[in-house]
């Protein structure tokens, strides 16, 4: 059945987030919805699943008006809704195991089809050797593949996934997507509807919607949309179908050749660096030289240990083995002179959103300590440099994400790095300002002889870079140019090279044969009665499911516990016994700046009183900070001058 939005209006606010006439999404299929962070993305999936409140229009799924109240709770757990975040549909203190066995429950699934279920999934997205390890202790990929296996842990009707592969590596989302085709097979009247950043991904749909500042810009197959633009991919039929105002703002990316440096001339240096937190060992004797001027690109799976030795080389982790040189200089955290020289753009941009453009700027000038003489000419050096102009009294929280990535460029240039650090700084951005920030880059390398070191997970971008290093569990499998790797692996692409690797590294033939089709094992009947397995929604089994939850996290969590066992007990006995609302003797003075009948009046109401007992009148406000600061007085009341006047006059 097809998906129906007419009429549709979304605010946030007085922003109009989203406005869409009619469109019409094809079943069972998979179809996607692409362009760039704050499009409408988001909204236009919450509403479908029902997560959002329709606030003008009409959305049909799945046969009914979603906006049916009865409807939508009769079909509520035939949909499958992933948000977009990392580990939003997660319980951080329940395992890995743990949080996808909740799920079955909550979908009414017997203990043997959860149990196969979840063999399948953790074993298809590379979890099944962390099955015990915490959600909360999990990588950023680590928690989208767990967050993937909980939606699809009961065969939905309809999936809906925001952004589910964002941050995930190659290899990851391939075998991600062929588990998806897997599903579908065996449940074929199963819809997909998602939302993605990367146009290779998009460019396997069977249906694309493509979107931009709240609306739509095109809707149909991949195909289709490239031959309507005349282009012979998605990215630049993407650009093509944007208005003309932003279309002007994109040029070809042009890179140049990097000059012949000098010999010995490393600018970074890693030798047999290791980190450990506790048994696991997150980075596993990596090395590798990075010269002046030089583009070094950093791709690896989820959780292989590439933010980890960036934050080494950095200072923020102490290496637990291994040598690690900056500029010269082995790595020392408090080392100024030497980090002075760095800039360091986290995943996260590390803005102050309640700050404008300017302010950013100015205030990360004065943490690395320029000379303030010289700070306003480098804010505006850096405003003209980055072009936000238009953008410098803007707060930083309201800025469109392509321009708050060069906001956090501008912030890591402001004290004129040697070099930069990048951590996956693209992520969620559109092919223009992708190409702008690259652009922005370049620049700083050639011209300005700027080291970048950039971790990704866009092929095309790594293909950018003079070198890249593929790691995967901690260790560096790789380095050489984007053209070596692909020639030594003799494959097509740089993606198949980096799939190669891993393959290799994790020994993945054997699996992927394993994989290929359904096993035949004991437990065969129980997978055939999948296909007509329908989706419990009986309210007590729900009900046991979350209690089950809560108890485990209650046990996993002292705190909680405690305060769960002793809270009450020491709130009986405080409110019990150790609090009384009475007040006797309340020692107090007197400092009457107005001296009329009216303030000693108002004052005799105190010295009459049982609960408060005068003491000598106070006769200026040193008197009455020294005397409150012994302890002599607990309350000291002052009657300013007038007050007899103003009480006449009924002023406040």
């Amino acid at each position: 059945m097809i998906t129906h939005l007419s009429e549709i209006t979304h605010y946030y606010g007085k922003r109009i987030a989203l406005t869409i006439d009619h469109l019409t999404i094809p079943s069972k299929c998979i179809a996607g919805v692409i362009g760039p962070d704050g499009v409408g993305k988001s909204t236009l999936l919450g509403l479908i699943a029902g997560a959002k409140k329709i606030q003008t229009g009409s959305v049909e799924i799945l046969g009914g008006n979603i906006q049916d109240r009865q409807f939508r709770n009769r079909i509520c757990p035939h949909i499958a809704y992933m948000p977009q975040g990392l580990g939003k549909n997660l319980y951080s203190s329940l395992s890995v195991f743990e949080n996808v066995d909740f799920f079955g429950r909550l979908f009414g699934k017997s203990r043997n089809e959860r149990i196969w279920r979840i063999k399948e999934l953790l074993e298809i997205t590379g979890l099944a050797s962390f099955a015990k390890r915490p959600a909360g202790k999990l990588s950023g990929g680590m928690k989208q593949k767990l967050g993937l296996c909980c939606a699809l842990i009961h065969d939905p009707e309809l999936l809906i996934l925001d952004e589910p592969t964002t941050g995930v590596d190659p290899l990851s989302r391939r075998q991600f997507w062929e588990f998806i085709e897997r599903i579908r097979l065996r449940q074929q009247n199963m819809s997909v509807i998602v939302a993605t950043a990367y146009m290779e991904e998009a460019n396997n749909f069977d249906y694309l919607i493509a979107m931009d500042a709240g609306k739509v810009l095109a809707a149909s197959s991949p195909n289709e949309l490239k031959l309507k633009t005349g282009r012979d991919d998605l990215d630049a039929a993407f650009i093509e179908l944007l208005p003309e105002e932003k279309r002007r703002k994109h040029e070809e990316l042009h890179i140049p050749p990097r000059a012949i440096q000098a010999k010995n001339n490393i600018v970074i240096e890693a030798k047999e660096l290791t980190k450990n937190f506790g048994n696991f060992t997150a980075v596993n004797h990596v090395s590798f030289k990075i010269e002046r001027g030089e583009i070094f690109g950093f791709l690896g799976s989820n959780g292989c240990g590439k933010t980890t030795t960036m934050k080494m080389l950095t200072g923020l982790l102490p290496a637990s083995e291994g040598e690690a040189w900056l500029l010269g200089s082995p790595i020392n955290a408090r080392d100024l002179g030497t980090r002075k020289k760095v800039g360091y753009m986290t995943q996260s941009f590390s803005l102050y959103t309640e700050l404008t453009v300017s302010q950013n700027l100015e205030l990360h000038a004065r943490l690395f300590h320029l000379p303030v003489q010289k700070i306003t000419l480098r804010v505006s050096e850096m405003i003209q440099r980055f072009s936000l102009e238009q953008y410098k009294n803007d707060l930083a929280a309201n800025l469109p994400l392509g321009i708050r990535q060069r906001l956090s460029l501008a912030v890591a240039m402001i004290h004129n790095p040697e070099v930069l650090i990048l951590d996956e700084p693209t992520s969620g951005v559109d092919p223009v300002a992708r190409d702008r920030f690259w652009g922005l880059l370049i620049q700083l390398s050639r011209e300005d002889g700027v080291t970048i070191f950039i971790s990704t997970h866009f092929m095309n971008e790594a293909e950018r870079c003079d070198r890249i290093s593929l790691m995967h569990a901690g260790t560096v499998l790789a380095q050489d140019s984007p053209d070596a790797l692909v020639k030594l692996r003799n494959v097509n692409t740089l993606e198949e090279a980096f799939i190669d690797y891993l393959k290799e590294a994790a020994n993945l033939s054997k699996f992927e044969k394993e994989i290929t089709g359904l096993p035949k094992t004991n437990n065969e009947s129980a997978r055939q009665d999948l296909t007509t397995a329908k989706v419990s929604t009986n309210r007590l089994q729900r009900m046991w499911a979350y209690a089950l939850r809560e108890t485990m996290e209650i046990k996993r969590d002292p705190i909680r516990l405690a305060f769960a066992l002793l809270g009450p007990m020491i709130l009986m006995l405080v409110f019990g016994y150790g609090i009384s609302f009475d007040v006797e003797e309340l020692r107090y003075a007197v400092l009457d700046r107005d001296g009329t009948p009216a303030s000693r009046n108002y004052l005799e109401q105190y010295s009459s009183s049982r609960y408060f007992k005068q003491r000598q009148i106070i006769s200026n406000y040193n008197e009455l900070e020294n005397r409150m600061y012994s302890g002599e007085l607990q309350l000291a009341i002052e009657i300013p001058p007038g007050f007899g006047k103003d009480l006449k006059r009924d002023r406040q």
